[in-house]
């Protein structure tokens, strides 16, 4: 299963509504494994960005969906990585000519 490391900011609403994020925050990983992905990992982060999420997904557009989905409610504005782990990263890089 693909896996995504996603950058948070809370926008002003989000910031606003501070104290409803635990809330948003399980109702994002309940979503996410209703697609039939997995939120690995979840952090508080000082800096650029607010927080950071590793999660797993089927596939990118069902994690595009679900995270669509995440911020057409207005609290978050967020970036998406893909992340290749080790063994992908050798068979990618053994594949170059």
């Amino acid at each position: 299963m693909p896996t995504y490391i996603t950058l948070f900011r809370y926008t002003q609403k989000g910031a606003e509504n501070i104290k409803e994020s635990p809330a948003r925050l399980d109702k994002a990983k309940a979503a996410i494994k209703a697609a039939g992905g997995e939120m690995k990992a979840w952090y508080l982060t000082l800096g650029q960005y607010d927080a950071v999420v590793i999660s797993e997904a089927p596939s990118d557009e069902a994690y595009a969906t679900i995270m669509l989905a995440i911020a057409s409610l207005g609290s978050i504005s967020s970036e998406t990585l893909v992340a290749f782990p080790e063994d992908q990263y050798r068979n990618i890089i053994g594949a170059l000519p």
